[in-house]
């Protein structure tokens, strides 16, 4: 004898098979999107063939890409950066030495964005100034010197320090650096 089900357990069966069906879908629409991704990855990247990578180290192989694709983005930055401060610093060597009626010293600060600054510091051999004493100013003003060269062209001493906030939603107040700077380097003039 056949056994009646009620409206209650068609609709109880058709419930679950709807669920089935959606994390069926849900699935399968997951797996697709994880090969896109996995797709995306140059095959030069992977020492064994694409094919034989597992669906779990796929994802782990595209963390490690998108990882090294972050770091070769900042070491481009960098290098961006460094140029356009080589850039910039050649060019005022190149005014400083063509221009020898040039007022030293010279102090010029530039605001690079991103909490970076860029400090040139031209001065006369025979008046210099110390670099600890520029520092010391910087780091007061809440800066750090990740960078600092020092040259001797001809007569002339060009500083060039390359400054990072120590907190960046503070920043650094460029205009107070270059006011105590002047003030520094004047002093030490007379």
């Amino acid at each position: 004898m056949p056994k009646l089900v009620g409206h209650g357990g068609t609709s109880s069966s058709s419930a679950k098979l709807d669920r089935k069906t959606m994390e069926k879908n849900r699935r399968s629409h997951m797996k697709s999107l994880c090969s896109n991704l996995f797709n995306l990855v140059p095959p030069s990247h992977f020492k064994i063939p694409k094919e034989l990578i597992s669906q779990q180290n796929q994802i782990c192989h595209v963390i490690a890409y998108i990882n090294e694709l972050k770091e070769r983005v900042e070491n481009l930055e960098k290098r961006k950066q460094a140029l356009r401060l080589q850039t910039h610093s050649s060019h005022i060597h190149d005014q400083a030495n063509n221009n020898n009626d040039v007022t030293l010293p010279i102090i010029e600060i530039n605001d690079l964005g991103n909490d970076i600054v860029h400090i040139m510091l031209i001065s006369s051999v025979n008046r210099s100034f110390m670099l600890h004493q520029i520092i010391s100013v910087i780091e007061e003003e809440g800066g750090q010197v990740v960078n600092a060269g020092l040259s001797t062209i001809g007569n002339k001493v060009f500083h060039s320090l390359h400054i990072e906030a120590k907190i960046s939603r503070i920043g650094i107040e460029t205009s107070r650096v270059k006011r105590r700077l002047v003030n520094l380097v004047y002093q030490n003039q007379n």
